[in-house]
């Protein structure tokens, strides 16, 4: 008999916490964020916005049908991409960098501490090379051979920055929220919402280091405010664990063995 599943495809607007931020920010303003509603990387400059407090409108787009206003600012298309008055940019990372060099609202880097400035660059380039490859090495995986090893290494990545992480907590750098946080926190929501039903991730061991920074950023008002409901989740990466053609750019470097896009 043929498969009669109908595929899951992904969402185009916000659900839940994450639709009322959207409704926040929908008016007009200078400084816009360009975004689709289950991406991580968008979710990285999102949080930073709504933790540093800086008004911004919020742009929903598909990043399938890139439309002229984005790609103006990314020819890539990709999103996240600010524009700012005339200015725009796309790469989380540098977005959020951007963000600090504003020097608007709440710090997400040290003030005045060269040395502890570095440190996070440090763990969010750790992030970037390793952690987030891993998420989707695993994620993406038909054979359950490369389940098992992928999921290996995605857990030796997370407890290497967990070992740098601030042996109190709960965040990285302690009691507040900061850089490294915000740049893992979207992998962090998507692996109870992700790979846990599509590949059986385990829940953080109780009581760990890594237990306490998971409920953290769970629990984190800023983090909540940009979160949608799981099914969007659910449904919006149907098409990484069955690893679809034309799945994304990302999906594809992942494939190839090349860098993140």
């Amino acid at each position: 008999m043929p498969n009669t599943k109908q595929q899951k495809t992904y969402h185009k607007k916000a659900t839940g916490q994450a639709l009322t931020t959207v409704k926040k920010h929908s008016k007009e303003h200078e400084l816009k964020l360009f975004g689709s509603c289950f991406c991580p990387f968008v979710q990285r400059v999102w949080i930073s916005l709504e933790v540093k407090g800086i008004n911004y409108q919020y742009v929903e787009v598909d990043p399938y049908k890139k439309p002229e206003s984005l790609l103006e600012i990314n020819p890539r298309g990709l999103v996240p991409a600010l524009r700012h008055g005339d200015w725009g940019m796309g790469e989380s990372t540098v977005l959020m960098e951007y963000l600090e060099d504003l020097n608007m609202g709440t710090p997400l880097l040290p003030p005045n501490d060269p040395k502890g400035r570095a440190h996070c660059r440090l763990w969010s380039d750790h992030i970037n090379r390793h952690v987030v490859p891993a998420f989707y090495h695993y994620l993406q995986a038909q054979k359950e051979s490369d389940q098992i090893s992928n999921a290996k290494e995605l857990k030796t990545q997370i407890a290497t920055i967990v070992d740098a992480a601030d042996a109190t907590g709960p965040f990285f750098l302690g009691g507040s929220i900061s850089f490294v946080d915000i740049q893992f926190a979207p992998w962090m929501v998507r692996m109870n919402r992700v790979l846990k039903p599509y590949r059986g991730w385990p829940e953080p061991e109780e009581g760990s280091r890594w237990a306490k920074w998971v409920a953290a950023i769970e629990a984190n008002e800023h983090v909540k405010a940009t979160t949608s409901t799981d099914d969007l989740y659910l449904d919006s990466y149907e098409r990484y664990a069955e690893n679809r053609p034309d799945t994304s750019q990302l999906a594809k470097a992942v494939n190839s063995g090349k860098g993140l896009p």
